[in-house]
């Protein structure tokens, strides 16, 4: 299998749409069911950092992009186990309460794992496409 290098402006406007899917999704939650709620927002942004990952290592195979965008989903998740006041300062902001969210959940991880798994599956699809048109 040949490698594909990533377009850096198809991936840069995939985060975009991802952020503001993210971010509508927290707006208007309370049209949404339980069960997506549960997973969207937190599955949206795995997603986005599955795009970032491949944006900056736009070289690195699809399996290294997902195994370090799931280690840097995973750790964020688990720094939530950690309440000191300075952390705590931060995740009361806007961004660092994006960023680094307030307590622990299972369901975060499991959302992580799906987000990133989506963006997998559809990073697949494509270069199978483009090189079944290159042969």
């Amino acid at each position: 299998m040949q490698f594909v290098k990533r377009n850096k402006i198809v991936y840069s406007i995939a985060v975009i749409v991802v952020i503001v899917l993210g971010l509508s999704s927290r707006k208007y939650a309370c049209n949404l069911p339980d069960f997506i709620n549960t997973y969207l927002s937190d599955g949206l942004w795995a997603l986005m950092i599955f795009l970032l990952v491949a944006l900056i290592f736009n070289h690195w195979k699809t399996t290294k992009v997902a195994v370090t965008g799931l280690a840097f989903c995973y750790a964020i998740e688990i720094s939530q186990l950690y309440h000191a006041p300075w952390i705590n300062q931060i995740r009361n902001t806007t961004l660092g309460g994006l960023v680094l969210g307030f307590g622990f959940l299972w369901t975060d991880i499991v959302a992580y794992t799906l987000g990133i798994g989506f963006g997998v599956l559809v990073e697949l699809i494509i270069r199978k496409n483009i090189q079944k048109e290159q042969v």
